[in-house]
């Protein structure tokens, strides 16, 4: 049994390594799994700060769930301010990946917005 945790941690460690070189590589899938896994605490108990900055480098290549990521987390007030605009922004990005959840969420802001 310890042999079996052991292997699962081991496994865990490496794959964030890989994951953390590939993202400083420049690859934006691995910047959006490396911001989760600071997200979900499960790397070491740092800030968020480390999260929101490796979803930033991914979206900023066009990943669409980095992307809606850090759109949903500055609507709920859970990351940094984005700049005026810079929401939908990456909604769009997202929405055009085809991902749902973003189409549906720009499509509420925008009514809201129209509004009277």
């Amino acid at each position: 049994m310890i042999l079996v945790l052991f292997t699962w941690l081991w496994h865990m460690h490496f794959h964030f390594h890989v994951a953390h070189v590939y993202a400083r590589l420049g690859y934006p899938n691995a910047q959006h799994i490396l911001a989760q896994r600071y997200l979900q605490g499960s790397v070491s108990p740092v800030c968020g700060c480390h999260s929101v900055h490796a979803y930033r480098q991914a979206a900023g290549q066009g990943h669409a769930h980095s992307s809606f990521n850090l759109a949903v987390g500055t609507l709920r007030n859970m990351t940094m301010a984005l700049e005026e605009g810079e929401v939908e922004k990456l909604l769009s990005v997202a929405a055009a990946h085809g991902l749902l959840e973003a189409q549906q969420l720009l499509e509420n802001i925008f009514k809201s917005r129209n509004l009277p």
